[in-house]
């Protein structure tokens, strides 16, 4: 007589005989999930959360505590208003997706219609959202977000994947708090337990229209001795506890009275392949591009930047107090009035380590590059292409009060290329003893202190910010190590001195 072992049963023995069996097994596999379906436009009568009797408010979709492998769908083409507010949490192997169902030509939309947050996403992990439509217009000038991820004494929060959303018109007041406003809203709060998020991706958005931030980072535990005096202790009490695995990237943002994107409290933070078009638009508040304050090791490259609505800041990038080891390259900015890049430590605050290679700007104004009052310490400027012809900068180097903790040659500019082509020139503002040039190309512009090395001959400038065959930029420039391994174009750096500029190749015909 045959006896049919179960698979349960299989596993007990071989557990017990401390043996392992080959392939997953039940209690490896991932859990399979339930799959719940939301309708705001369908009949509520008999709802069970079925696709053929779906949920029809975002009160019966917060009523269900999730667990891994869950799935929440919002149908396409119907709006549902107020606070999605889900509850539970997926695993490292069976995230919780929100996302949206149906053949519909329109998106699920979810509209807060004036509530703090569209979405909030509080004390979970291993959550994906994705695919919806999110706006919060109503009752504008109020503190509120589109998307909002909130730790409160947690820990530590893994697995988030945040894609494919369209966020638009969030009409928020001029807030820049831990807890509102923006587009997507990255806070972490509570005194009691540091917190912080491992594995945040932030990628393939739309966001357009908000007031004020497009993607903010807040957190309570960010005190450190780099920060200085630039946030309230009684506020911000906690010691610096980093997010780590942050990536944001291939996002669209438009039209932002605010800030594009700001990183605060990040470690190894990477963001790529972003578009930010229209910022610092409709706040009386300073702004920027893309900027990072108290992180450590983060990487800006391959975006593109432009539209800075004025000079109250309003450039594309910016190293703030406590940043360090920041690294800008391989970016594109153009037509922002406030400029390229600020570095900017102040109230006790240092920046240390700011890196800028490889980037092109074109038409930015008031001035290319500022460096506020503090110390700003090991930052290197090199390898990059400025040419203006529409917009004419007031300032080369704006240098606030000079900068006095700066000690010397603490902020390098090199092997840069800087072309006027309008009337006037580049000035310097209160320039500071450690504010060190060499090896750079300035045309049209009457530089006004020392430059070893230098070219003031036409370098030959084409409209793709490469360099013209015979021009006398084509390996003039310093050699630096730790370079990056390739220019603005992708092309591989080569021993030797290395071309003034963002372009590392030959004279082009």
């Amino acid at each position: 007589m045959r006896h049919r072992v179960t698979a349960a049963a299989l596993a007990a023995l071989t557990a017990a005989a401390g043996l392992t069996l080959a392939g997953p097994s039940a209690a490896q596999a991932a859990p399979a999930g339930r799959t719940f379906h939301v309708d705001c436009d369908a009949s509520p009568q008999g709802a069970t959360g079925s696709r053929q009797h779906p949920w029809t408010t975002l009160a019966e979709a917060n009523a269900r505590t999730y667990g891994p492998g869950d799935r929440l769908l919002f149908k396409r083409g119907a709006t549902c208003t107020g606070t999605l507010a889900p509850t539970g949490a997926g695993s490292p192997r069976a995230p919780f997706t929100i996302a949206d169902y149906g053949s519909g030509p329109d998106r699920a939309e979810l509209d807060g219609a004036g509530a703090h947050d569209t979405v909030l996403l509080s004390n979970t992990q291993y959550v994906h959202l994705r695919a919806l439509e999110i706006t919060n217009a109503d009752h504008p000038g109020s503190e509120r977000n589109g998307v909002r991820l909130l730790l409160t004494d947690y820990g530590v929060a893994r697995g988030f994947d945040i894609s494919g959303l369209y966020i638009h018109d969030v009409r928020g007041g001029d807030f820049k708090t831990v807890s509102g406003s923006s587009a997507i809203h990255i806070a972490v709060e509570g005194t009691a337990k540091a917190s912080r998020y491992d594995g945040l991706d932030i990628g393939d958005n739309r966001i357009e229209d908000v007031d004020r931030e497009g993607i903010y980072f807040k957190s309570t535990f960010s005190r450190r001795d780099l920060v200085g005096g630039q946030q309230d202790p009684d506020v911000y009490p906690g010691e610096w506890t980093p997010s780590t695995g942050v990536r944001i990237h291939h996002n669209t943002l438009t039209s932002l009275a605010g800030d594009g994107m700001k990183l605060d409290t990040t470690s190894g933070a990477r963001v790529d392949h972003n578009r930010v078009d229209g910022f610092q638009l409709r706040s009386p508040s300073a702004n920027a591009g893309i900027w990072t304050f108290n992180t450590d090791d983060t990487t800006v490259e391959y975006n593109e930047v432009s539209g800075g609505g004025n000079t109250h800041d309003g450039m594309s990038f910016d190293a703030d107090g406590a940043s360090q080891n920041t690294v800008f390259q391989y970016n594109h900015s153009h037509d922002n009035k406030g400029g390229f890049l600020l570095i900017c430590p102040y109230d006790g605050a240092k920046t240390i380590g700011t890196v800028a290679r490889y980037n092109v700007s074109r038409d930015d104004g008031a001035r290319l590059i500022q460096n506020c009052w503090g110390p700003i310490l090991g930052t290197e400027i090199y390898n990059n292409t400025f040419h203006n012809k529409e917009q004419i900068p007031g300032y080369l180097v704006q240098d606030d009060a000079g900068s006095p903790a700066t000690t010397q040659h603490e902020l390098s500019v090199r092997n840069n290329v800087f072309v006027s082509e309008g009337t006037g020139g580049y000035a310097f503002k209160n320039p500071t003893p450690g504010l060190a040039f060499d090896h750079n190309a300035f045309y049209g512009i009457d530089m006004t202190r020392p430059d070893t090395g230098g070219v003031t001959a036409d370098p030959r400038l084409r409209t793709d910010f490469r360099l013209g065959a015979g021009s006398p930029a084509l390996a003039a420039g310093a050699v630096i190590e730790n370079n990056g391994g390739k220019d603005y174009f992708g092309d591989r750096l080569k021993p030797g001195a290395p071309n003034i500029g963002a372009y590392a190749g030959r004279g082009v015909r």
